[in-house]
């Protein structure tokens, strides 16, 4: 019995208008090159990439065939941080942390230690789980890739 070739996933398309199946991925699932998946449907294929990628929601991996899989961000434990959110930001930003800023509030990954800085600072932080999409970084697509602070 010969085994049925695997199916791949070779390019990204950004901002895919539409998409022929989705697959649901967290965080850090979305920074990938070579990962097994299976999308909503049951299809079980490779993403096979030739370099490592942050993909967005609304992006979609394309199959050798040419079929467009969407990929959505998956519900994951956050915290929705409310107050001062400038100064919530700068405190965050500080340690580096990825955030989702909305207009009135501001979404990062569950962290106890974080969670506690941030009521210590005043804020108001509800634990919930949602879809986490941060900011993308200022030096490359999705994630600040290389950063760091020597000049």
């Amino acid at each position: 019995m010969i085994a049925p070739q695997t199916l791949r996933a070779v390019a990204v398309v950004r901002n895919a208008d539409c998409a022929d199946d989705t697959v649901a991925l967290d965080y850090e699932g979305r920074f990938l090159r070579r990962k097994r998946m299976t999308s909503r449907s049951g299809l079980s294929f490779l993403a096979d990439l030739p370099e490592t990628v942050s993909l967005d929601p609304g992006d979609a991996l394309q199959l050798e065939d040419g079929r467009l899989i969407g990929v959505a961000a998956a519900l994951e434990p956050c915290l929705r941080v409310e107050g001062p959110l400038p100064r919530l930001a700068w405190h965050i930003g500080n340690r580096h942390t990825p955030c989702q800023i909305n207009a009135d509030h501001l979404l990062i990954r569950a962290d106890h230690v974080l969670e506690a800085m941030l009521r210590g600072l005043g804020a108001r932080v509800t634990p919930t789980m949602t879809a986490f999409a941060p900011e993308g970084g200022a030096y490359g697509h999705g994630r600040t890739m290389g950063h760091d602070h020597a000049h």
